[in-house]
């Protein structure tokens, strides 16, 4: 037995979600108000204790194992979790090898080296005169020694040495300096100061852990505007969102993040008490950004202004490969990129523009009212782009029409979800005045309108047999097998999706799995690949954290009866995933029409049920599948 199946034989998960909801018992499982999403109405969370897992049947619509309750009600990232429940319930993890311990033992020198340098800054922001003029933008910039305390800022003197000198004489050697960023090396031999007559501002991860520095001029003629701690152990931009380990109790208390682009955007916003903002620090936004946010909420805003979301940089995110976006200045905005995110995520991504010339801290110092306008417009990515395309354009130009067309279809085509494809065509068509049918027919430049496969039914039944076994049972050997098969061959997700969408049903994704180490090992497999700078199966190898790698290399074990092959991988990959879905989608049926009976029974004289949507969906989804695996034997 494993660490983690010996965490799960030591704690019930209804002794651990008691905790923190008061759940009552119905039947042989547990229901109560969801600790993620507000409602006082109806409880639609339930725990189940023979699968021990648990789901909300309400907004959130999420489940998972105890990992993943964890995971979600703190933030935490899996490991974070696995420790926490390790050392809750006596369980001994394995010693981490003695080249890990001394990588985190440095790790932890250099983020004190940090702290002292937050220190170290502030101390000549406060109180020496060459600070003085730091202090004085930032008031005039709106913001309260209390606000500039808080998010520690400093000043970095103009001396070359200045910061190497008090370091040294601290006992710091250069190349610790060096390590975290603060210097930087002399083309001819030596180092000097990496920030000098700036502002800085401290940069935190997720926890609150110091991993390096942002600055800010203060001499116009300075180059460049905004400087960064270059690339470090500790500090990977494309990892990091500055105000995060301040904002994570507003985001998910509010089910909402607003990403800014710069500092002071966030620090201003903060103290006007909006709270829930961060900043990717200038660069485009990057998947690994985004699922870190996602551990908080799924509902994004991103701010731009008007310049950044006009139509020279849409089209431009557009036309542009991400890859070469990545390596911007500026946050660009790259709106298939995004699109592809918030598809893998399950995210809902939406745009909102600032008043021309304004960036959000002057827009929230002049009347907190207005910035709170601005989000409430916020639209979903494609109508954003829509109506960025047809602003100020004569729309009774037929080739006017052709033009926004050919630059819509991509974008729309890229949308997973069939509905949203047809409503957006829809706005689209009344945009433009023409007639929607016109917009599915191949036009200059556009792709084929996908089309919904026609499935046959079954001709001996309606309904596919469930293999005979306990539905706990089965649900694990299912999530067991299909992750063998993902990390065996990630690229496989992508005929997947394909497949999955010809039979009418959603992309595959991490909550297709109860077991909250399944789901970090699939979010694994979407990183792999994600990145290329090598192969995903090498990727998985290298990056697979510490605590995940004994399970990973279980499942990595030969199959007890032989590997799939070659050209049977997508086909059972895809039986396992659409029988694990049906699986799932009947259990919680049962469990829904259960809790329908009892609140007939308790509210006999209402006529309302917040549940007969929610059944309605799943009907239709056990619907499909049980098509789609119907087609399956067929074949």
């Amino acid at each position: 037995m494993n660490a983690i199946e010996e965490i799960k034989s030591r704690l019930d998960i209804v002794d651990l979600v008691s905790e923190t909801v008061k759940l009552r018992k119905t039947g042989k499982n547990y229901i109560g108000f969801c600790p993620f999403h507000h409602n006082t109405h109806t409880p639609a969370f339930v725990v189940f204790p023979d699968s021990g897992t648990w789901r909300c049947f309400g907004e959130c619509n999420e489940g998972g194992d105890i990992f993943r309750f964890v995971m979600k009600k703190e933030g935490w990232d899996f490991g974070e979790a696995l420790r926490h429940l390790a050392e809750r319930t006596g369980v001994t993890l394995e010693a981490p090898s003695p080249q890990k311990q001394a990588e985190e033992e440095a790790n932890d020198r250099l983020r004190t080296l940090l702290e002292e340098a937050v220190i170290y800054y502030r101390y000549h922001l406060m109180q020496t005169p060459a600070g003085k003029t730091a202090l004085a933008y930032l008031h005039k910039r709106g913001l309260t020694d209390a606000t500039i305390e808080a998010f520690g800022l400093g000043y970095a003197p103009p001396g070359w040495q200045t910061l190497l000198d008090a370091f040294s004489a601290k006992g710091y050697q250069p190349d610790e300096l060096l390590q975290v960023g603060l210097i930087s090396e002399r083309q001819t031999g030596g180092y000097h100061d990496r920030f000098r007559n700036r502002i800085t501002f401290p940069i935190r991860d997720a926890l609150g852990r110091m991993v390096g520095f942002g600055a800010r001029i203060l001499d116009p003629d300075d180059l460049p505007k905004f400087l960064n701690s270059p690339q470090t152990a500790l500090f990977d931009k494309g990892r990091l969102l500055y105000g995060l380990d301040a904002a994570r109790k507003a985001i998910r208390a509010q089910d909402q993040v607003v990403i800014v682009e710069g500092y002071l955007d966030v620090i201003a916003l903060h103290q006007a008490g909006f709270t829930n903002t961060v900043s990717p620090m200038g660069t485009a936004l990057t998947e690994d950004q985004l699922r870190l946010l996602k551990r908080f909420t799924r509902r994004i805003i991103l701010a731009l202004d008007a310049d950044a979301a006009g139509e020279k940089a849409t089209l431009r995110g557009l036309e542009i490969a991400r890859q070469t976006l990545d390596r911007s200045d500026e946050l660009s905005f790259d709106a298939r990129g995004l699109l592809r995110h918030e598809a893998r995520l399950q995210a809902d991504l939406r745009v909102t523009t600032l008043p021309p010339g304004m960036d959000p801290d002057e827009v929230v110092l002049r009347n907190p009212q207005e910035w709170q306008d601005i989000l409430s417009a916020a639209q979903p990515i494609v109508i954003h782009v829509m109506e960025t395309l047809a602003a100020g354009r004569d729309l009774e130009d037929p080739k006017t029409k052709s033009d926004i067309v050919a630059q819509m279809q991509p974008l729309i085509e890229d949308v997973p979800n069939p509905v949203e494809r047809d409503a957006y065509r829809q706005r689209l068509a009344r945009l433009l005045r023409v007639d929607e049918r016109a917009l599915t027919q191949l036009g200059p430049g556009s792709p084929p309108a996908r089309r919904r496969p026609q499935i046959r039914q079954p001709a001996s039944r309606q309904t596919v047999d469930l293999p005979q076994a306990t539905p706990e049972h089965l649900s694990r050997e299912l999530e067991a097998h299909a992750m063998r098969l993902l990390l065996r061959h990630p690229e496989a997700i992508y005929r997947l999706d394909r497949a999955l969408q010809r039979a009418g049903l959603q992309r595959f994704n991490a909550q297709d799995f109860e077991i909250g180490p399944y789901q970090s090992l699939a979010n694994l497999v979407f990183a792999a690949l994600e990145q290329e700078e090598m192969e995903p199966t090498a990727y998985l190898q290298q990056a697979t954290p510490a605590e995940l790698q004994a399970l990973r290399d279980e499942l990595l074990a030969p199959l007890p009866k032989g590997e799939p092959a070659q050209d049977k991988i997508v086909s059972e990959l895809l039986r396992t995933i659409e029988t694990l879905r049906l699986l799932h989608v009947r259990e919680s049926m049962q469990q829904l029409r259960f809790l329908q009976e009892e609140l007939q029974a308790q509210e006999s004289t209402s006529s309302l049920n917040p549940y007969q949507e929610l059944v309605l969906q799943y009907a239709q989804a056990r619907e499909r599948l049980d098509q789609a695996l119907g087609q399956q034997i067929l074949e």
